[in-house]
């Protein structure tokens, strides 16, 4: 969220902050593009937030209200209704951010959309599952990304899973696609994409976030023009139509099947997570973090849309537990690939190693780039292997 709001700064907007974080604890780096900056209690209590931001900005002048954090769409939706401010409305809004009604209107638009069904009861999920067959994906209706995200593929399985839903207040159950799973971002302006991007997970999320041992990889594809990418970005676009995308960021995840069929996954109206942002910057050589709020706030887009590398970050887990002791590889590594190499932000040894399951970016990553596909590829993977971070 800093480098959005350099970025906006960057364009000439005025920047009033809202968040829970104390004023006091901001970094230097983002007081310093902040105009004016509002502490709230709970950021995610939306008609709190909505009365004291009222109550604040009266008397000044508001243009737009923003977030790039799927929790807040509905309130800066909400926060625009109340101000009267162009941008998308909460009912566009609930319709990038509720899983199932997403769904619904992407099948509406008649295109592939997984099967599935909301459910808020554990004889609802049950029931769920008997109607639409194994493999099944159980997830939260408003989550992000794969948390609380779970392959079952039986009765038993689903039997250990439903006593960890217990804090989710509602549930998709929906069926398990099987197949490659790649992403379609863009920065739109009306509707309509200005920047594109793709990238594949290697392997699918849901996978990367079950097993510890896996270093997860996503690498953002440098040539769109490949004919199996196109029913992918075919689909993205039509979706944008379908949900009546305005200004800003999407992140779409999408399937393509063995047999060659795309199936529409789900999509945020918010940027990926993840250093996906970053990705993109290295395809291209620009900074999207300026293009998006030149994008959002004078509905120009300036930058070249050149796709120049295949860019592959790796995220890296340590073996053990506790602090960061040693890496082994990393120095051999550097010694082959440090030319195409941009980023190694693995965590210092001495620090604690974080919570796999909390975060995908993990104990730290690598971040490589390449003209040439299968290098790249070859390089994620060999960060992937031959780096090894231990903690004890």
């Amino acid at each position: 969220m800093r480098q959005y709001t350099r970025g906006l700064a960057e364009v000439g907007a005025r920047v009033y902050g809202i968040g829970d974080t104390p004023r006091e604890a901001l970094p230097g780096d983002l007081k310093r593009y902040l105009t004016d900056y509002l502490q709230v209690p709970r950021i995610l209590d939306e008609d709190d937030v909505l009365s004291r931001a009222n109550t604040w900005m009266r008397g000044r002048n508001v243009d737009r209200a923003l977030t790039n954090w799927e929790p807040l769409v509905v309130l800066a939706a909400r926060m625009r209704e109340l101000w009267g401010l162009r941008g998308m409305s909460v009912e566009t809004a609930i319709g990038f951010r509720d899983k199932q009604v997403m769904k619904e209107r992407v099948a509406a638009a008649g295109l592939r959309v997984p099967r599935s069904a909301r459910v808020s009861s554990v004889q609802g999920i049950w029931e769920a599952a008997e109607r639409i067959g194994y493999p099944l994906i159980v997830k939260p209706i408003a989550g992000a990304g794969s948390a609380d995200t779970y392959r079952v593929d039986s009765k038993r399985e689903l039997g250990a899973i439903v006593p960890r839903l217990d804090r989710v207040p509602e549930v998709s159950c929906e069926e398990f696609v099987d197949g490659e799973e790649y992403t379609f971002d863009t920065v739109c302006i009306g509707g309509r994409p200005a920047f594109e991007n793709v990238a594949q997970y290697l392997p699918r999320p849901l996978v990367a976030r079950s097993e510890e041992w896996i270093s997860p990889v996503i690498i953002t594809v440098r040539d769109m023009s490949q004919a199996k990418l196109a029913g992918g970005i075919a689909l993205g676009r039509k979706v944008l139509d379908a949900l009546h995308m305005g200004d800003g960021f999407t992140h779409m995840e999408w399937y393509r099947t063995a047999s060659g069929e795309i199936v529409f996954g789900e999509i945020g109206a918010r940027p990926g997570g993840a250093h996906l942002v970053d990705q993109m910057n290295y395809t291209c050589d620009i900074d999207l973090f300026r293009e998006w709020a030149r994008a959002v706030c004078f509905h120009r887009f300036e930058a070249s849309t050149e796709r120049k590398y295949n860019a592959a970050i790796v995220f890296k887990r340590a073996l053990g537990q506790g602090k960061i002791t040693r890496i082994t590889g990393r120095d051999a590594y550097h010694a082959r690939f440090g030319r195409w190499i941009v980023e190694d932000k693995l965590l210092p040894i001495g620090t604690e190693r974080r919570n796999w399951r909390n975060t995908l970016v993990s104990d730290g990553y690598v971040l490589v780039r390449h003209p040439d596909w299968d290098e790249a590829h070859r390089m994620a993977f060999a960060a992937a292997t031959d780096i090894t971070m231990y903690a004890q």
